[in-house]
Formats: structure tokens, sequence, C-alpha cells
């Protein structure tokens, strides 16, 4: 949506992600290979088929060691993308179609080309998880086709100055290496609010808004003012009042940084903030944060890059490093592997499914093999005992409450406190009842909007569909945090939704005990706690389940909490 103000200065709409104001030029990421280079290079000169193949094996190749070498420079969500990029590149699939495409004549180009739109045919057909990894194929093409070409690989530049990065897309490999010293804030016109791109800019704290229809109009250098917290853009506005803007919002963050915690409201509710991890890295880093422990552990980005299964004594080693980062008197709750779907593990992954976000992932992949979960458990209650940290275990994707009670069976045997991921709507529906069973429920906002919404988190056009503010999604969250209330139990948030300063509010208003996310998010979250009292996160929590979309739902909540 574009609208003009009173000043005349062009105004942008998107989809707000990471709160906050920035002001500066606009640097434009094109992201493409020069076409004069591409049409130089023509057919290439190769000697046969082999030898063109030999080549895209070459550039494949180097494309991802690239990957690779960056993901071993960063961790959390970053590392995850890139090394799943890295694996991408070197697909055997991909190889194959090349190959026969060789072999029939095509060019070089013209192969690594229908190999490319083949995968991301099929990836858009299956939807959900697996249809954004297309921009993941589409920069991969680019890539490898610069190394061919013997030209620089594309990207986003390197500003001279701070500035606000625009851009159609950007591919996860290069979010997760943006500095936020030099890129003030992110816009993009495609994308949802629980895209890789999104979720890497929350870990590295920079103000977001994606989903943004206009973008190409705007040149490079323009000064533009981003407001994370609306999802506006204003395209040359008064220069005094966005300077103003800008800087009030950053004497804001100074003093959000000075939050120590505990979350406390005003009116001295405890609400726990908690740490999404991936491996011992992040861990590490997320036990420095004012956090009572980890919501989250996600422990199959540890095991991504594996073509077998590691052993019980292995999995334990790398469970207990992540749980004495956070010694005794803080908890840890480790989900147990969320494979499948856009996060393929060799060893566990089913092959070939029409549709793996809604296929064999999670908790479905023990149906058929019971030992995969079964060592899991082993090794992480011996990592429980070896560290000496209260350890919690969730299930994802449980469905049904039969589902719910062999896991807590197999876990409470353990001597672990079990407890299962509200991420499928049927689930929430039955919410007290799987509290009957477990001790504690954990909500993945970002499946359960898709699941609810049925709409993919990288269709654009359905942005406004993928996010969490929708009222259908709270109506769920509502429901289950009443079930938790109702038997005493603790019902927390570990999706995107967590880190969301506004939403946050409304969440504690609806009844839910904690919030875990990523370590970037917790200061401006558990000051926003402190600012409110109990009976105000409840009339925002009314206010929003109330509003009609997500947009009337943020403004109700914001004039809610004045």
């Amino acid at each position: 949506m574009v609208t003009e103000t009173a000043h005349t200065v062009q105004v942008l709409q998107g989809t707000p992600v990471v709160s906050g104001v920035a002001y500066g030029p606009a640097l434009l990421a094109r992201g493409d290979v020069p076409t004069e280079a591409i049409e130089a290079f023509g057919r290439g000169s190769y000697a046969d088929a082999d030898a063109a193949l030999s080549a895209y094996e070459r550039a494949a190749a180097a494309v991802a060691d690239g990957f690779a070498a960056k993901a071993s420079s960063v961790s959390g969500a970053a590392a995850e993308v890139l090394a799943a990029s890295a694996g991408l590149a070197r697909d055997k699939g991909l190889r194959s179609i090349v190959r026969k495409q060789l072999a029939s004549g095509s060019s070089i180009l013209s192969s690594l080309h229908t190999a490319v739109e083949h995968f991301a045919g099929l990836f858009t057909q299956m939807g959900g998880l697996m249809a954004e990894r297309v921009t993941d194929l589409h920069d991969i093409e680019r890539r490898i086709t610069a190394h061919l070409i013997g030209v620089a690989e594309p990207g986003v530049p390197v500003p001279a100055v701070p500035s606000v990065l625009l851009a159609r897309d950007l591919a996860p490999s290069d979010t997760a290496l943006l500095d936020p010293a030099l890129v003030l804030a992110l816009v993009t016109e495609l994308g949802g609010p629980t895209s890789h791109t999104a979720i890497i800019a929350r870990q590295l704290g920079i103000p977001c808004v994606v989903g943004t229809v206009g973008l190409a109009d705007v040149t490079e250098g323009a000064l533009v003012l981003v407001d994370g917290t609306t999802g506006t853009i204003q395209i040359a506005p008064d220069p005094e009042k966005a300077a103003a803007a800008a800087e009030a919002d950053a004497v804001e963050r100074a003093t959000l940084a000075t939050w120590s915690g505990p979350a406390v409201t005003a009116d001295g509710v405890s609400v726990k903030l908690l740490a999404n991890v991936a491996d011992v890295p992040t861990a590490q880093s997320a036990a420095t944060a004012p956090v009572e422990g980890v919501g989250l552990f996600r422990t199959e980005l540890s095991f991504l890059n594996r073509a077998d299964e590691p052993s019980i004594e292995e999995q334990a080693a790398i469970y207990a490093d992540v749980l004495a980062a956070f010694g005794e008197g803080r908890h840890v709750v480790a989900r147990t592997l969320d494979a499948g779907s856009d996060k393929p593990i060799a060893f566990a992954t089913h092959q070939g499914e029409e549709n793996p976000a809604l296929g064999v992932r999670g908790l479905r992949l023990s149906f058929d093999n019971p030992g995969l979960l079964d060592r899991q458990l082993d090794a992480l209650a011996a990592a429980a005992a070896s560290s000496g940290v209260e350890t919690w275990v969730m299930a994802p994707m449980v469905a049904t409450v039969a589902e719910a009670s062999s896991f807590a069976e197999k876990v409470r045997s353990r001597g672990l406190r079990p407890g299962v991921m509200i991420e499928v709507p049927s689930a929430a529906l039955q919410a007290s009842r799987m509290l009957e069973v477990v001790d504690f429920l954990s909500i993945g906002t970002n499946d359960l909007t898709q699941y609810t919404m049925a709409a993919d988190r990288m269709a654009t056009d359905l942005a406004h569909l993928t996010d969490a503010w929708q009222p259908a999604v709270l109506q769920l969250v509502a429901m289950t945090a009443a079930a938790g209330v109702t038997a005493r139990k603790p019902v927390g948030v570990c999706g995107e939704a967590a880190a969301d300063p506004l939403l946050a509010c409304v969440l504690v208003g609806l009844g839910i005990t904690s919030l875990s996310m990523a370590p970037a998010a917790v200061r401006p979250v558990g000051a926003q706690l402190g600012r409110v009292t109990m009976a105000d996160c409840r009339r925002a929590a009314e206010a929003a389940l109330a509003a009609v979309d997500p947009e009337a739902a943020r403004a109700a909540v914001r004039e809610a909490l004045g």
C-alpha cells in the first residue's frame, strides 16, 4: 500500500517484524549477475558435456564451501540456514538434472537454470516450509553462475555509511552476515513475518519490515525513515523530524540495553523470559543474557549435516555442554528432533513426500522408528544427570492426546519432565486434555500460524495471514493458556511471536507464563513488561482478540497500552 502524507511524503506499508526506528540513505540490494557478463560467456568453451559437468561441480563445490565457511563464523539461526544452503548447493539431485541437460546438448547455464526451476517448482507445490527454500535455490543459481562465468558472487553490497537496506528479497545467506553497525534497518518486498530473513533480523536486532509493496520505485541514496513497530517506510521525510525520531529510538535502545531482569510487570507479576538456542556456542552466548533458562533447545540443528545417526554418547556430550552453560538454578527445555520438512536430516527424514510440511516430521518420525526417539531421550537423560541441570523435554508436531501420553510415559521413565509443543490446531483445541498427561505446553507460533491460516510462510501476497497477530491464532493461544491456568501448569510461547514486545504484553494478558526468544530480543521484551500492569496486559489481550485483522490488532493494543 502506498499513501501520501500532508507533506507529500511517500509512505510505503509493510508487515512489521522487528521494532525500532531507523533513518538513513537507501542501499539497494540487486543480487543479480551482470547481464553483459552472461552474454559474453555464451555457452562457454568446454570440450564436451563431461568437461562442462566438471566445471559445474567445481562451481557448486565453491559455492557450498563458501556457505560452510560463513556458517562456521556465526551461530544459531544464521548458522542453520547457511548450513542448509551448503547442503542444497551440493545436492545430488540438482547435479543429476544438470548432467542430463548437458548430455542432451543444452548449454551449462541453461542446464543449471532448468535444474533449479525443476526443484523450485517442486518446492512451491509442496508449500509450507519447503516453499521458503525457493529463495535459497535462486540464490545458489546466481552464485554458481557467477563462478562459471568468472565474476564475483552477487550479494548485499557493503555500505560505505550506515544505511537502510532495501531488497526485493534476501537469501538467508545474505541476511545472516549483515553488520548491524552498518545496516540500520532491513526492508524487503517479499517474505513474511516468519521467514528465515525475519528470524535472522530478530536475532541481529535490526529493525525489519517485510512484504512491502513499492520498493522498486525507491532510488539509491534516497533518505528513508523505517518504523519497525508500525511497518511504515517514509521516503524523503522531514529531515529534522526523522532525525529526531531516530535519535529518540536510539536513546530508548540504550535504556533497554541496561535492563538486567528478571521480568516483572509494573504491579509485581513475574514472567519467565527464556532463550532459544541451537548449539553449544548459542547456549554459551545466551547464558550471559538476563534469562531464567532455555525455552527451546533445537536439538536437531547439531546434526543437520550428519549422514548417520550419532551415538547416544555423542548426543549426550553435546547436550551436556548446552545444559552446562546454564548451570544449576536455571532449567533447559529441549525439543526432540524436529526433522523433516525444511530441516531434512539424512538418518531420519522420509524421502519423496508430496507435502513434507504436512508429512512425517517431528514426533511422527518415531512412529516407524521408535529407537530414534528412545536413543535421544537416553542421551538427554545422561546429559541431565552429568550436568545437574533441570531438564524438561518436549515433542514437536503432536496432534493427539494419545501421542502426548505415549511421549510423556517415555520421558518420565527417564526422570525428565515431559511436555508437548502446540503447533497443530488440534493440539490447541485439546489443550486441557493434553495437560492431563503432560507437565507443560509450549506454543510454537510459527507453525501454529501457518497451519491455522493455511498459508505458506513465503507467500508474499499472504503475508498478512502468516502473522501471529491474526485473531484466529490468538484465539487458539488464548484457549491453550486458559487450559494452563485451569490445570495450574505452565504454558509458554517459544515461537517468533515471543520476541515482539507489544505482542508479549498480549500473550501475558492471555495467561502465558513464559516467553522464549532470541537473546537479542530479551531486554526490549523485559523492559516493556516492566512498564505495564497485569490489568494493562489483559486489556491489551481483549483488544487484540476483538480486532478484525493484524493491523487493527496492533493499533488497538498500542491504544490500550497508551
